[in-house]
């Protein structure tokens, strides 16, 4: 093993790095349906790459140091105003992703209600695990409401959520669309409820907000969302995911600036610089900026147009070719470029999941929650239109092989001893014990096994505390120092 205190060559350093990515998901091509958005424009992702290199030293943390990145942001801001109907008071921040633009909207929410003791916020139970994120870091007692047949969000059982604690409710939100179903909840009837009892409306718009103004603008119906509903206080959109720019960048705006306020952040009680900071981040590289802005630039409004014809033609063909198989359906009808499968009894999702792996396609395993069953979810993307064939090929194959094995089956006994463990009273051993169990650990230490749907199953049965807390086990366990 060569001396990782020593100085390498260039060339070394790269050939290493390719050797790292070998064992990467492709993030090219239209086959890893979760995580990446895949446009199909080599040339934009080239131009996107130069952008982020050559501002990666820059620093986000003072806008008057690096003009060109407050140039790079307002115009970003700018054009997504545009996208989503906003009216000339909006205004907004470029974030490191979806989630630091939920977290961000929470606070805001929060921190401009200083009256409130114990702030709340409703919530249907399908919105992003990043408003719980938010909850948990911020102290916001999230009160989830079930949605109701369709996916949706249930505007009358909200309102009453709201009107169980109206004084303490700082935020509502909603979905454009919903991550886990890929429906759009009713946003024009929450913002109403909302306004009516002078609460916030968040729509979490971080997977759609580039793809339904574009789908309205081609004929698609598209529920109403966007800042022209009355009662939509702030919208997040993230750039690196339809706007095809690359990971770390996302948009939160504001209907105005007021509602804006509350979420700087400014401390002169020490005796350095006076940290002021729009977002989480103080120091942030100016690169995810640079390259969503020359993402953008390099796509233009035609483009994103055609792009979207695109996605959403790849959707169409995807939902239209699962209605031919058996075994298989689409659980909702796609509202945007999400769509979720489940499996009737002769197969199980996870099994499908490992078999479409097998055959060279990522699409990610969704478990059981709130006795609705498990699921299987395909973000589609420009890139898969060409694709399509192939994938329900796969897919076909795929289900055949999952009927020809039959479905994970757990053991009775282990099951029974999962059902009835309680991990705030579980120690290391035990946690090492459930790592076992479930596949995740061996002789050799941590590691994923080639199939993940006997350990899928196992960690379906346990209750989503038990869940957390296996899976944050694992992750700590990973995370160990190389030395």
């Amino acid at each position: 093993m060569s001396d990782p205190t020593a100085p390498s060559e260039p060339a070394a350093i790269l050939a290493r790095l390719a050797e790292l990515q070998a064992g990467d998901l492709p993030v090219h091509g239209g086959r890893t349906l979760a995580y990446v958005y895949d446009s199909g424009l080599p040339e934009v992702d080239r131009v996107a790459r130069e952008a982020v290199a050559a501002f990666a030293g820059s620093n986000g943390l003072d806008p008057t140091a690096f003009p060109s990145l407050l140039t790079m942001e307002n115009e970003l801001v700018g054009l997504t105003a545009d996208l989503l109907d906003a009216p000339g008071t909006v205004v907004g921040s470029v974030t490191s992703g979806g989630t630091e633009s939920v977290l961000l909207a929470v606070q805001a929410a929060r921190d401009a209600r200083s009256d409130v003791v114990r702030p709340r916020m409703v919530l249907p139970d399908t919105a992003h695990a990043a408003f719980h994120k938010a909850a948990h870091y911020f102290g916001v007692e999230a009160r989830l409401v079930p949605v109701g047949d369709d996916y949706r969000a249930d505007p009358a059982a909200m309102a009453a959520a709201v009107d169980e604690a109206p004084d303490q409710t700082v935020l509502v939100a909603v979905s454009a669309p919903s991550y886990a179903h890929g429906v759009v909840d009713p946003v024009a009837e929450v913002a109403a409820l909302a306004a009516a009892r002078g609460v916030r409306c968040h729509v979490d718009a971080c997977i759609g907000g580039w793809v339904l103004p574009y789908a309205a603008r081609l004929g698609r119906a598209v529920p109403a969302w966007t800042f022209a509903v009355d009662g939509v206080t702030s919208i997040s959109v993230d750039l690196h995911k339809y706007a095809y720019a690359p990971k770390g960048a996302s948009v939160l705006l504001h209907r105005t600036p007021a509602l804006r306020r509350a979420q700087y952040f400014a401390s002169a009680a020490w005796p350095g610089y006076t940290m002021l900071n729009s977002t989480m981040q103080s120091t942030r590289s100016g690169g995810p900026l640079a390259g969503a802005w020359a993402a953008v630039r390099a796509i233009g409004d035609a483009g994103y147009e055609r792009l979207t014809r695109d996605v959403l033609h790849a959707v169409d063909a995807i939902v239209a070719g699962v209605g031919a198989l058996d075994g298989v359906h689409v659980v909702v009808a796609p509202d945007s470029t999400l769509v979720a499968l489940a499996t009737d009894a002769s197969c199980d999702p996870f099994t499908v999941c490992d078999e479409m792996a097998a055959r060279g396609w990522h699409v990610q395993p969704q478990l059981s929650h709130a006795g609705r069953p498990a699921t299987i979810h395909l973000s589609v993307s420009a890139a898969t239109l060409a694709h399509v064939d192939e994938l329900l090929e796969a897919l076909a194959a795929s289900v055949a092989a999952a009927q020809d094995a039959g479905p994970v089956a757990v053991d009775p006994g282990v099951a029974e001893v999962v059902a009835a463990l309680d991990p705030a009273a579980l120690g290391d051993d035990d946690f090492d014990g459930l790592l076992a169990a479930a596949g995740l650990a061996g002789g050799e230490g941590l590691a994923l096994p080639d199939r993940m749907a006997p350990v899928n199953a196992l960690l379906d049965l346990a209750a989503p505390e038990l869940r957390e807390a296996v899976l944050v086990a694992f992750l700590d366990r990973l995370q160990r120092p190389a030395r």
